[in-house]
């Protein structure tokens, strides 16, 4: 399998070069078979090419078995007029990669913003194609717009379509966790594109008698995050909603930089840190590369659930299972975990002791 890697701006490349050590191991180690191809995507592009994302590049990733995408400084670039294309909604729309899958999980080693005796372990499935965001829910033209120079207006797209495919994902994974799905929406006043989605939900959740589903408005969400985060399974939610809430669960867990995430189709899967591309901390190898090793532990994942390959799962497992085995260890974390380890010296971390474990065995 092929996987194109995009290492893109901040500390993009320094997470993703660490996460490779890991990557390499587990390549290795269950004979994956995996072969890597490097692009440029971001400030490079634009200062190479006059985009940040070119559309040969993104035709071209749909051949790849995976991406691995390296964080964004999308406030900085330029007017997309100017070649200031959003690399990760350009991967989204151009890929169909509709499902954004974000979980969140506390460790009994290492500190949370929650209350003590707190814990949690949930998936927010965002969907991430339209929705509030001017760049994606248009067919043409842009979705916000300015009437007059003290108005400003944007238009926010629903549709029967996308909230079904999102609701049965949610509901599929749910099966394999504790099967519970909550619904967040905003119904009482958004009561045609909340109401949408939610009777798209509740359509799906009949295709699944043995999962137990409820919702909840975003803001009572979000203060059930804070007081009670283990009444959650899967949150399934619109793109706004989701984007929101996804971020306040990981750093509730303990940091945005500890959690992983998979943009997916039904045919294509890109990983890419939950966080963003910190431009302060760039160049001086102190990032947490965790939330990009993870993303691509859940881009194994995937690939070995939609091809057949246990391997793959496998390699999964025991990637995430060396982070968290480094991570126990208080020597062995970044300054943002009160530590003191470089990012790159994080990966070797993790690398070496997926290595020296024995594989794991398919049960």
């Amino acid at each position: 399998m092929k996987i194109l890697i995009l290492p893109c701006d901040g500390i993009g490349p320094e997470i993703i070069e660490a996460a490779k050590y890991s990557i390499d191991a587990a390549n290795e180690k269950y004979e994956l078979g995996l072969s890597f191809d490097y692009d440029d995507v971001g400030f490079k592009s634009l200062e190479k090419h006059g985009t940040t994302l070119r559309q040969e590049l993104l035709e071209s990733a749909k051949q790849y078995d995976g991406v691995i995408l390296g964080t964004q400084s999308h406030a900085d670039y330029p007017d997309p007029s100017e070649g200031g294309r959003n690399v990760s909604a350009g991967f989204r729309i151009g890929l169909d990669l509709y499902a954004n899958v974000r979980p969140a999980r506390t460790r009994a080693f290492l500190p949370s913003s929650m209350s003590e005796g707190k814990s949690m372990d949930l998936v927010i499935m965002r969907e991430a194609t339209e929705g509030f965001y001017p760049d994606r829910n248009m067919y043409k033209g842009w979705g916000e717009m300015m009437p007059d120079a003290d108005t400003a207006l944007s238009v926010r797209k629903i549709t029967r379509h996308c909230s079904m495919r999102i609701a049965r994902r949610a509901f599929e994974l749910a099966m394999t966790r504790n099967k519970k799905v909550t619904a967040i929406h905003k119904s009482n006043s958004f009561h045609m594109t909340d109401g949408l989605f939610l009777e798209c939900v509740n359509a799906v959740a009949k295709e699944f008698p043995e999962v137990v589903v409820d919702d909840l408005l975003v803001d009572a969400a979000a203060a059930h995050l804070v007081r009670s985060p283990d009444k959650f399974d899967v949150l399934v939610a619109t793109n706004f909603y989701g984007d929101i809430i996804s971020d306040l669960a990981s750093e509730l867990s303990g940091s945005l930089g500890l959690a992983g995430s998979i943009m997916a189709s039904d045919t294509h899967c890109c990983a890419q840190a939950q966080h963003g591309s910190a431009p302060d901390i760039a160049g001086k190898d102190i990032a947490n590369p965790v939330s990009m090793i993870l993303s691509i532990a859940m881009l194994l994942d995937w690939l070995g659930s939609k091809h057949a390959r246990p391997e793959f799962e496998l390699a999964s497992q025991d990637i995430s299972m060396a982070v968290d085995d480094t991570l126990s260890d208080p020597n062995c974390r970044t300054s943002d975990l009160s530590g003191s380890m470089k990012c790159s010296e994080f990966g070797l971390k993790v690398a070496s002791r997926v290595r020296a474990g024995e594989p794991l065995a398919a049960k």
